[in-house]
């Protein structure tokens, strides 16, 4: 700051902005101290850096001092967007939805490595078990992970071994279950080499994926308790369809809903706004521009699909969408998306919760 101050002084500038791309989690520190310092602090889109790097001496060599006089050349003619720290609650909730998202991908890697497991070792076993991570099969997983172990026992015998971890082990079902287990066992193509050191294999990764399903569970009930302390996350829940898991991605990516003024700009913030290359007589192809919150892009796109599947407004609009405009159901779903947008803007804005009469008015009025 003493270097930047004197560089002021020296040649008498009153005003400073301080600019930098945001490169991970690189700048997040510097921006955050010179945002509480009063310091007025930009934002550059590294796509912008990349594509103006060449604008200066027709090489596409790329250097740190090269990079700093493009983004200071880039902030002078006013490509850039203010940086500014959210209210410590909605950082927060980003914190542990970055936190959830890395615990979510842990746990489909589990998954796929069981499965893998199961298909190699005992792959009659989903004949039984169409949902490999039930009680009664993670009881079977822990008990008689091969064919071998389960071939030779009773119905009794079996239903006893799941009494260890789980309650309600017997029943019709459960000596159903037992049966087919046993019939299956008995007939099986199974790889019976390294049995050992394959079940050591399973038991970790059993362990690993119980370990991990609870730390999901403890991060849902904090995000719980987050929301609570948010009032527009009410407002966004009263959206049929719009879970608790989709309020919190959405406030953790875009912020405060009550900063945006209209959709469009929830949208553009997650690249979702619309990118068109048309030249001469050539008619380009409208794409996404995706240059926004990539997570917050995803969980957008998720939500309208959900709300497609079991809110009524969103199935009527999607069903006149295809039958009626002979949309295709993809486009129909993004055009759905912007409205999502326009619904959570306008609802928040309002300070009101959502209504199907004044969302879809024709369609409620009809039905």
């Amino acid at each position: 700051m003493r270097w930047v101050e004197g560089i002021g002084q020296k040649n008498s500038l009153k005003g400073l902005i301080i600019g930098m791309e945001p490169t991970g989690h690189y700048g997040l520190n510097l921006a955050n101290w010179l945002s509480d310092k009063g310091i007025s602090v930009v934002m550059v889109n590294p796509a912008t850096t990349k594509r103006n790097k060449e604008n200066r001496d027709n090489c596409q060599s790329k250097n740190d001092p090269k990079d700093a006089l493009v983004i200071a050349d880039v902030i002078s003619r006013g490509f850039y967007y203010e940086y500014s720290r959210q209210a410590v609650v909605f950082q927060r909730l980003r914190t542990i939805m970055s936190d959830r998202e890395y615990w979510v991908t842990n746990s489909v890697r589990l998954q796929n490595r069981i499965i893998r497991w199961v298909d190699i070792h005992f792959p009659e076993y989903f004949s039984v078990f169409k949902d490999w991570s039930c009680k009664r099969s993670m009881a079977t997983l822990k008990e008689f992970p091969f064919p071998q172990d389960v071939e030779s026992l009773s119905t009794s015998v079996v239903i006893t071994s799941w009494k260890r971890h789980m309650q309600r082990a017997g029943g019709s079902t459960g000596i159903q279950k037992a049966e087919q287990l046993i019939s299956l066992a008995k007939r099986s193509i199974c790889d019976t080499t390294a049995v050992h050191e394959a079940k050591q294999d399973l038991e970790r990764l059993l362990q690993e994926f119980e370990r991990n399903s609870e730390i999901l569970d403890r991060i849902e009930k904090n995000i719980q308790e987050l929301l609570s302390e948010i009032p527009i996350a009410n407002q966004l829940r009263s959206i049929k369809g719009l879970g608790l898991i989709f309020t919190a991605a959405i406030l953790s990516g875009a912020g405060d809903l009550r900063q945006y003024a209209h959709g469009r700009q929830l949208l553009r913030k997650a690249g979702l706004n619309l990118a068109e290359s048309t030249s001469g007589k050539r008619k380009g192809q409208i794409i996404l521009s995706k240059r926004g919150d990539a997570a917050l892009r995803k969980y957008l796109y998720l939500a309208t699909i959900q709300l497609v599947g079991t809110n009524p407004v969103f199935q009527k609009l999607h069903e006149y969408n295809v039958q009626i405009k002979h949309m295709k159901k993809q486009q129909s779903v993004f055009k759905l998306l912007g409205k999502l947008a326009r619904i959570l803007i306008s609802i928040v804005q309002k300070g009101e919760t959502f209504s199907p009469e004044i969302a879809a008015p024709a369609f409620m009025q009809a039905a």
